[in-house]
């Protein structure tokens, strides 16, 4: 388990809520800062800010916990109740921040750029575990491409070098 540092006294208690099970299902993982930022796209500054509650994390953020936690559908789902809880609770930036601009009232949710193996929450999969998902094809399809093309070169190796 990590040894959190204390959250701000001041911090409302659906945020405090939700910082606290998010640690929670971190710590269940048993990754690192930067281990839960190479599985999810969110880099460990970014965990930091989220887990520390100096920053709401996106809701992709939660999602990709839940995934690298292996939570039920449920149970994720429960996480994203919590999340827009939390979201709407979120002590807002200074004033100066707002009169810049940085701030119009709704949190902007990172966006990280995904490999392209994970798949997106919008792709989604059926929940059907017998089934292939949208991830689990394109790493089929690019192995299928990639198998006669290494044996073609193998061919031609032989025949050019042999």
């Amino acid at each position: 388990m990590s040894a959190w540092q204390p959250l701000p006294d001041d911090l409302p208690p659906e945020v405090r809520h939700f910082v606290e099970q998010v640690r929670l299902l971190k710590d269940r993982t048993g990754l690192s800062l930067a281990a839960l930022g190479a599985r999810t796209a969110y880099s460990k500054s970014s965990w930091q800010r989220y887990l520390n509650a100096t920053q709401p994390p996106p809701r992709q953020a939660i999602a990709a916990l839940c995934r690298v936690a292996e939570l039920t559908p449920a149970d994720a789902e429960r996480f994203g109740v919590r999340w827009e809880l939390a979201v709407r609770a979120w002590p807002r930036p200074p004033a100066p921040a707002q009169q810049a601009g940085a701030y119009d009232g709704v949190y902007e949710e990172e966006v990280p750029t995904l490999p392209w193996w994970v798949e997106s929450e919008s792709a989604g999969d059926s929940g059907d575990s017998g089934a292939l998902g949208d991830s689990s094809r394109r790493v089929l399809l690019v192995a299928l491409l990639l198998v006669p093309a290494l044996v073609m070169l193998a061919v031609i190796g032989a025949v050019v070098f042999g």
